[in-house]
């Protein structure tokens, strides 16, 4: 037979979504994939019925249906402070996933340089390998995930075409600080490079912390390719509807690809979807609060346990740092974790371009009886573990 492609041997299968794949096997409580084990909102689903029992369910325009592409731009001019033009702004996209290999693919030419910052969305390499890309990592140092200006700034003196941020951040639940976009804004008009935001947690940011959307910066909105999605602020990771907004020169290029990856996102679900858009600001407020409780809760089941962890200020994740176990493989520590313990996490070697073996994920976008479970679960942790049996 021919040789396949060498891009897939660059990269493994998705690691988190083996996860889940593993916690399904052991019936184990999956704190792995970030995806939540209650409905979205009560509206949403009404919506949904309706769309579902109305008669669009054929193509919608390709870069998205017209009336949610406007809902979409009133929202998000509103949240992001820039004026946003629904006709030539907005592709609809299959989930935040291809809205970032689109914008990917439409930015760089194989061979270019893209910086990700790390630790990282799994996805981030993947997509840029595929692209022909190559990866250019920054290091973030816990606990806070900070950058080192110099270490950024020698990154960019390798004319990479563009830089990936991922605000709040997966996996550290990172906030960036107005400073540090600056930065980062400042290196990327100095070294005229592209900055392609993930902003799927746009919503969920712990106080005081706030999130600043970078294409809201002085000077950057005509180099900013910004990415985001319904999943996560909805409560709907299933229904696949991301977006992307860019100037219209480069908006123009992303239909093209995106035209070509995917065709076009659900028509349905994007007419159900408009109900969503339409919230008012009280909707988004209690969204904060909703996850700071679970964010409360489950950190103060960490602290019973006496793990230790990096406090998120976004997202609804958790690196816990398992150095006590004196790990050497995290991935079999974590399926052993599945197997044994009932808890499902992410190894954090998966997330990190440095060889670290003492980080793990939890997420807690669960209701707080799935996580009191999994404390009753996690409590005889250090027992199990005596002796390293995931090694053997």
């Amino acid at each position: 037979m021919p040789e396949l492609s060498k891009k897939t041997a660059c990269f493994t299968d998705s690691v988190i979504r083996r996860m889940t794949r593993i916690a399904n096997r052991y019936n184990a409580i999956n704190l792995s994939q970030g995806f939540p084990d209650f409905d979205p909102p009560q509206k949403l689903k009404e919506a949904l019925k309706t769309a579902a029992g109305g008669s669009l369910h054929q193509y919608a325009v390709t870069w998205g249906a017209q009336n949610f592409r406007e809902a979409l731009a009133r929202k998000q001019s509103k949240y992001m402070g820039i004026d946003i033009d629904p006709e030539t702004q907005i592709v609809v996209t299959c989930g935040s996933t291809e809205a970032m290999m689109a914008a990917i693919l439409t930015v760089t030419n194989p061979g270019d340089k893209v910086i990700v910052f790390s630790p990282f969305y799994e996805n981030y390499g993947a997509d840029a390998i595929l692209s022909g890309a190559e990866p250019v990592y920054v290091h973030l140092k816990p606990p806070y995930f900070n950058f080192d200006i110099n270490e950024l700034e020698e990154a960019f003196k390798q004319h990479p075409k563009a830089l990936i941020l991922c605000n709040p951040s997966n996996p550290t639940g990172k906030v960036f600080t107005r400073d540090e976009l600056q930065v980062i804004a400042d290196f990327a008009i100095k070294y005229d490079v592209f900055v392609i935001t993930d902003e799927v947690y746009e919503h969920i940011v712990y106080k005081p912390y706030k999130h600043i959307y970078f294409a809201s910066l002085p000077g950057v909105a005509d180099r900013t390719i910004s990415c985001s999605s319904l999943s996560k602020t909805y409560s709907i990771t299933g229904w696949r509807l991301g977006y992307v907004i860019a100037p219209p020169a480069i908006t123009e290029h992303i239909r093209k690809v995106h035209d070509f990856l995917t065709v076009g996102a659900a028509a349905p679900l994007q007419e159900a979807a408009v109900t969503a858009l339409n919230f008012e600001d009280e909707y988004y407020e209690e969204l904060t609060l909703h996850y700071t409780e679970k964010k409360d809760f489950f950190l103060q089941g960490l602290d019973r346990l006496q793990l230790k962890y990096t406090v998120p200020q976004g997202a609804y994740y958790v690196m816990v740092d398992i150095s006590e176990f004196d790990v050497t493989d995290d991935v079999k520590f974590c399926e052993w974790l599945a197997r044994e313990v009932g808890v499902a996490a992410v190894p954090g070697s998966g997330f990190f371009k440095s060889d670290t073996q003492h980080f793990i994920r939890f997420h807690f976008a669960k209701n707080i009886e799935t996580l009191k479970e999994a404390f009753v679960r996690l409590k005889d942790l250090r027992i199990k573990a005596k002796g390293k049996p995931w090694e053997k």
